[in-house]
């Protein structure tokens, strides 16, 4: 990608809000989809970014909610014959490389993600191609496609260890998708890191000079920031990390106030995880900008119930995951790279 462009607007249009539902249709399609679940052999898989009713519902009916990678290892090791994948696409996907021999669904194909869709893969094969003496490493937020171009996998929560092994072994990187995730990455790690410059619609809005106003109303207040963030916004965190982290980091400091500058979704989870503490959401708007995405993932929330309810009864092109088996198989080695990697990481 030579140049990096802006206008999330222009490219990625963002998806119409689902209808608001009664109390009553809500519990309605809840009973409908528990029943559906148990028809088909089914069990839910949610992300943090969801709303927190389909997060409440995963747990209910014996899913889980995690980060993408765990999604997909929660159900490539459930008994469930089917995977419900509620979040975005390239989840499903996912899922489907470590489960070729389920079925996996997905409220709607066309819940997307901005770091995916910025990510082409022909576009990205080109640029690979011209640099051949690196090592390609992409963030799980891509397609199959791309994962299968990539020599290494890798999520938020290892990023930093794994390109700081590589970098020990004198390897040059080329990183993708998120240009935020890459910077942070290579100033903790020192290395020698081609950067693609893409970057998640949520976690580019969030602003430094009105998170450092937000700093003075609460002094007391811990900041936890995602890396995927703005560098300068990142500058400011007590705490950064994935998802996973920033929920255990929620937990683990003493502050009883939590700044949070990633999407609002994760504080379902965060709250479960430490119930004494206020969360605050770190703005996305100031010095007259224009909140868009405010703190939430216009495709996530594609995920209501009527969808999912949809998914479970019609299964089909409109709602099925397929991955391209020559793909799949490509693709599956740099996950399991990555998988072995995190392994190792946990018996140090």
């Amino acid at each position: 990608m030579s140049e990096l462009v802006d206008d999330f607007a222009a490219i990625y249009p963002f998806p119409p809000k689902p209808a608001t539902l009664t109390e009553g249709e809500k519990a309605d399609l809840r009973a409908n989809i528990a029943r559906l679940l148990k028809a088909r052999n089914a069990v839910i898989v949610a992300h943090y970014y969801t709303d927190p009713e389909i997060q409440a519902l995963a747990e209910a009916t014996g899913g889980c909610v995690a980060d993408s990678l765990e999604m997909a290892r929660f159900g490539s090791s459930h008994p469930a014959t089917t995977l419900l994948v509620a979040g975005v696409r390239f989840m499903g996907e996912t899922a489907k490389i470590l489960s070729p021999e389920k079925t996996v669904l997905m409220p709607t194909l066309h819940a997307e993600c901005s770091l995916d869709l910025g990510c082409p893969e022909a576009e990205f094969s080109a640029f690979c191609d011209a640099h051949p003496d690196r090592t390609v490493v992409v963030y799980a937020n891509t397609s199959a496609a791309v994962k299968a171009r990539a020599d290494w996998v890798v999520t938020s929560s290892i990023a930093v260890e794994l390109i700081d092994h590589l970098d020990s072994l004198g390897e040059k990187i080329i990183w993708a998708p998120d240009r935020h995730l890459g910077r942070y990455v290579q100033k903790q790690t020192g290395a020698d890191m081609l950067c693609w410059q893409s970057a998640c619609i949520v976690h580019d809005e969030f602003k430094t000079q009105a998170l450092r106003r937000m700093k003075k109303l609460y002094p007391d207040a811990a900041v936890l920031v995602h890396p995927e963030s703005p560098q300068a916004v990142v500058a400011l965190a007590d705490a950064v990390g994935s998802t996973s982290q920033l929920i255990q980091a929620a937990k683990t400091l003493k502050q009883q106030q939590m700044i949070v500058a990633t999407d609002r979704g994760i504080f379902y989870k965060m709250q479960q995880a430490c119930p004494e503490k206020t969360l605050l959401e770190a703005p996305t708007a100031g010095e007259g900008a224009t909140c868009r995405s405010c703190a939430h993932c216009p495709w996530m929330a594609m995920n209501g119930l009527k969808a999912i309810a949809a998914g479970l009864e019609r299964g089909g092109v409109e709602h099925e995951i397929q991955v391209d088996e020559t793909v799949r198989q490509r693709a599956l080695v740099p996950l399991d790279r990555m998988l072995s990697f995190a392994a190792d990481l946990k018996r140090r």
